[in-house]
């Protein structure tokens, strides 16, 4: 379902900058405006979701309507005529993602035993950065079919490509549909009994999130407010010459080495511990953003999306199976609520602050802040915060 789900949405995903700026005469910083304001609301309704979720003894229903609201707002990409129009459309999606979110991540815990969570959650992402990679190279064939091939880089977009882009953007209706029609057939959801999950089986005194859950809460921001959207990546890519008919298949070979990498990372912090591949990958992804900042050809773009495709390996799994075992499962949608609201909330800034020093300083500045605050929570985690450990 979730495969299907972000096919749908890595159609759509890639083109949205450059239809952004070359359709609708966005700058930089509104296209980070509307990734934040986007995320923010997502992670909002993250926490009621989850909390929510916690409450009643079915977590599919929360599941099944948001994926139901982002289905359907999504392919309207294509009826947009003004940059303020997409942000309605991309916060209503998120709205989506908002009420699904965390009790589908608390769903894969409760169907997980807590010595395989990192491999669940990497064989989630796995499927999810799958999906990345098919939804882009259908988006590049449509787009070749189209005859848009030979685009170069520059700023505004004809009406032919104009009009292509947004044949893209309505048929990613489909596999939205497909993942419909799987989630409510086939998902099965996972009933919980009452008085289970009492505080036995993991760390938190009274089914509360412990102090050293709330430092390692605060490294996670630091790092979040310079992880900024992505949508800058393809931005910067297309700056060092990459043509705009080839953004899908850049980003879908991110995806390539997201899925790759997502499930062995995964297991593998069920081995080594979570904290580890957390300080490896946000170092990674430091050198990855201040290399992109100092980048001066196309193939320096398509290197630099590989190793930010291993970034994905290292960290995806491993936070979210931490915060599943530092509370007890009837706590579970809560706490991942919580960690989804800090993500959110920092990207909102981020992206906004990267927006503004794109436009006002230069993209290498952008890239170099999120560099140095991805380096400063890789130097806390490592020498002052105590993640929890697997439970």
């Amino acid at each position: 379902m979730s495969l299907f789900t972000d096919v749908s949405t890595e159609m759509i995903y890639p083109l949205l900058p450059i239809f952004l700026a070359g359709v609708l005469g966005a700058n930089a910083s509104f296209i980070g405006a509307i990734e934040g304001a986007a995320e923010t609301t997502a992670s909002l309704l993250k926490l009621l979701s989850g909390w929510w979720s916690d409450k009643v003894k079915s977590r599919k229903p929360f599941v099944v309507i948001g994926y139901l609201i982002a289905s359907v707002a999504r392919p309207f990409t294509a009826a947009t005529h003004s940059a303020a129009q997409v942000l309605g459309i991309r916060v209503t999606d998120r709205v989506g993602k908002g009420l699904r979110t965390s009790p589908r991540d608390a769903l894969l815990a409760d169907s997980a035993p807590a010595d395989a969570r990192g491999l669940a959650y990497g064989f989630h992402a796995a499927a999810d950065n799958t999906g990345a990679v098919v939804g882009p190279l259908v988006a590049f064939l449509l787009l070749k079919l189209h005859g848009v091939g030979a685009l170069d880089a520059g700023k505004h977009l004809s009406p032919h490509d104009e009009l292509a882009i947004r044949n893209v953007f309505w048929l990613s209706a489909i596999p939205a549909a497909i993942a419909m029609l799987i989630l409510i057939v086939v998902v099965r959801d996972v009933k919980r009994q009452d008085g289970a999950g009492k505080p036995v089986e993991t760390p938190g005194e009274g089914g509360k999130l412990s102090r050293r859950f709330w430092v390692y809460l605060a490294v996670v921001l630091l790092f979040t407010l310079g992880n900024s959207t992505d949508a800058f990546l393809l931005l910067r890519a297309k700056q060092l010459g990459v043509p705009i008919a080839f953004a899908p298949i850049l980003w879908a070979f991110l995806h390539v080495l997201k899925s790759m990498s997502s499930i062995p990372g995964g297991a593998l912090s069920d081995r080594v511990g979570r904290k580890p591949l957390l300080v490896a990958g946000w170092m990674l992804y430091a050198l990855v953003y201040f290399a992109f900042g100092r980048a001066s050809a196309p193939w320096h773009a398509w290197a630099l999306f590989a190793a930010y495709g291993l970034v994905a390996g290292l960290t995806e799994g491993s936070e979210r199976a931490l915060v599943a075992a530092s509370v007890p499962e009837r706590r579970r949608g809560r706490a991942l609520g919580v960690y989804n609201l800090v993500s959110g909330a920092g990207l909102l800034v981020a992206s906004v602050l990267a927006g503004e020093l794109w436009d006002h300083v230069s993209p290498a500045a952008a890239l170099a802040s999120g560099a140095a605050l991805a380096t400063a929570a890789a130097l806390l985690l490592q020498t002052r915060a105590s993640a929890p450990q697997p439970g």
